[in-house]
């Protein structure tokens, strides 16, 4: 079924409401239909989980399910997708086993099946990193790793001679899976906490929660979490914890979160009758901004990334060793600032392609995650006593370029934004202090930018800027972010007030330097005189005229992370 037709789409939705399920996410949904074109059996897949399988009432009796399921793992096999999961009743366990699935976990309200040896090859892979001794297990999101998770491991120690640390792997958190696991491992290398070993192990599809576990079956939303808790400890103490002859759970306390703390206590029911013990630790006390008596937690530190002014309350509350991490995040969540602002003259927002015809949005949005490993690999290589040379940086550069090339199909979505934010993100870690004055900061930016020039004779179309950033990108500091703080923050108007000075080789490439000049005069008259009215009228008479200040949003972008990342 094409589920982008929202008539298709309705179709199966029908089908499965009228067969007791919920609509859930779906990559693909395959039917088999009647001579009128009714859905009599139907299955869908989701990476590699199969869902909503249904048969209408009145073909129950035919077999269907078999063909069904048969045909999605043959539309899987084409894919190289060889080790399929399914939630499901436990009534339909003897179904699916007549295809060739077992059961890995079991809860009162539902069971896991696979197909495969997934997790037959995941338990191998813990066991060859058993250690000789007793073990404990921490599973954790570490989103991001902060001192807290820290506090949580050098408690877990005086448990058992080996620490496990496993790392959530499923990516839908701000920090992906590989940043995630690259701060816990990057946090406690080579720790040893007296006579305890810990090890940083790869996650897997076998940590369930509740953004694995589909739903649709169960008639009662009251369920849900109960069951995929159930599934989830099942699986741990049935496989996991055996793999890696661990006999201890260790979690943080929960305050805050009421289903957090429903885990907690369901781990404290459950896995003592096999033979597990449940450690809870009372978590860190940190002292936030807006209490100062509560635990430190991950969501604390995001409030603090999405916040103008407490980026150094971030990194205070994280190891150094999260700090690259943080600071690409941030390049990242400028380069979002400025996009999320709407009303820009000829540039993408979410209200429009302003002058381009080959950009849009989700374009703009998927260039900007495509970068975010490429500014912490910058921000890791200058956090060194001995910073990466030059050199090194600019062919970082260059493969940032690439992959954002390859992630818009081609389209030159961030180059002057990779050359800027890089030197700054690279300026800013260099040497293993972080420059949070903005003297010290204006100083190291003039240096790094000469430095690169000299070890990279190519790109003349970038030559304004890096005269830009040679001079340490004195108009940022000596007016565009004195202006922006003035403003209240307004991207709006530091857009403008950066449109108004600033040589945009943007502009002069698509419209010529006499038209160019006469840009700046439009930016300065309509920063005096600014209404939400005339920057409409401005916003279409650019779209109209393709006039695109390119090199203005990444100067924003610019002033925007400068701004958050000073004392």
């Amino acid at each position: 079924m094409p589920l982008r037709s929202p008539f298709f789409k309705k179709k199966v939705c029908d089908f499965l409401v009228a067969n007791g399920l919920r609509e859930d996410v779906l990559d693909a949904y395959f039917c088999i239909l009647d001579e009128d074109g009714g859905i009599l059996a139907g299955a869908g897949i989701h990476k590699d989980i199969i869902k909503c399988v249904a048969v209408s009432s009145e073909a129950r009796s035919g077999g269907l399910v078999a063909p069904v399921v048969s045909h999605i793992l043959q539309w899987a096999s084409e894919r190289c997708m060889h080790n399929l999961k399914v939630f499901t009743k436990p009534e339909n366990r003897s179904v699916f086993e007549s295809l060739g699935f077992h059961v890995i976990a079991s809860a009162q309200k539902a069971i896991l099946m696979e197909n495969g040896r997934g997790l037959e090859s995941y338990c191998q892979y813990l066991a060859s990193e058993r250690e000789e001794g007793s073990g404990a297990v921490i599973v954790m999101n570490a989103n991001p790793f902060h001192r807290g998770h820290l506090f949580l491991i050098q408690r877990a120690s005086a448990y058992a001679k080996n620490v496990y640390v496993i790392v959530v792997k499923e990516d839908v958190s701000r920090f992906p899976y590989s940043e995630r696991l690259a701060m816990v491992k990057a946090g406690i290398e080579g720790q040893r906490l007296g006579d305890c070993r810990v090890k940083v192990l790869e996650g897997s599809s076998y940590q369930i929660s509740s953004a694995t576990f589909p739903s649709y079956f169960l008639k009662s939303l009251d369920d849900v979490a109960p069951t995929q808790m159930e599934l989830d400890l099942d699986l741990f103490s049935s496989h996991i914890a055996p793999a890696l002859g661990a006999s201890v759970r260790v979690v943080g306390s929960e305050q805050n979160d009421p289903l957090t703390a429903e885990y907690n206590a369901t781990m404290k029911r459950l896995l003592p009758e096999s033979g597990m013990e449940v450690k809870e630790i009372q978590r860190l006390m940190n002292g936030p901004l807006s209490k100062a008596s509560a635990a430190l937690s991950g969501s604390e530190v995001r409030e603090c990334l999405d916040s103008d002014e407490h980026f150094i309350h971030a990194l205070e509350l994280s190891p150094v060793s999260s700090y690259p991490y943080l600071v690409a995040d941030r390049a990242c969540w400028s380069l979002v600032r400025e996009l999320d602002t709407e009303l820009k003259p000829g540039l993408v927002g979410p209200d429009s392609n302003g002058a381009h015809a080959d950009m849009d949005y989700p374009l703009m949005k998927r260039s900007i995650q495509a970068l975010r490993p490429y500014f912490a690999g910058l921000a890791l290589a200058c956090w060194k006593e001995e910073p990466a040379p030059a050199d090194v940086l600019v062919r970082m550069g260059k493969d940032a370029e690439a992959a954002m090339l390859a992630a818009t199909g081609g389209v030159n979505t961030h180059r002057g934004a990779i050359y800027a934010l890089g030197l700054a993100v690279s300026a800013f870690m260099r040497g293993g202090e972080l420059a949070v004055h903005e003297d010290i900061m204006q100083k190291r930016l003039a240096g790094l930018a000469a430095s690169i020039s000299s070890n990279s004779r190519s790109a003349n179309n970038l030559k304004g800027a890096r005269a830009m950033a040679e001079s340490g990108y004195s108009e940022i500091f000596e007016s565009w972010l004195p202006f922006y703080r003035s403003s209240g923050r307004s991207a709006k108007k530091t857009l403008l007030k950066i449109m108004s000075t600033l040589d945009d080789t943007c502009v002069i490439h698509r419209v010529g330097e006499s038209r160019s000049l006469s840009v700046k005069k439009e930016a300065e008259e309509m920063l005096q005189s600014f209404s939400e009215e005339g920057l409409r009228a401005m916003c279409e008479g650019f779209a109209k005229e393709r006039i695109s200040p390119g090199g203005a949003a990444d100067m924003l972008a610019l002033t925007i992370f400068i701004d958050s990342i000073m004392l």
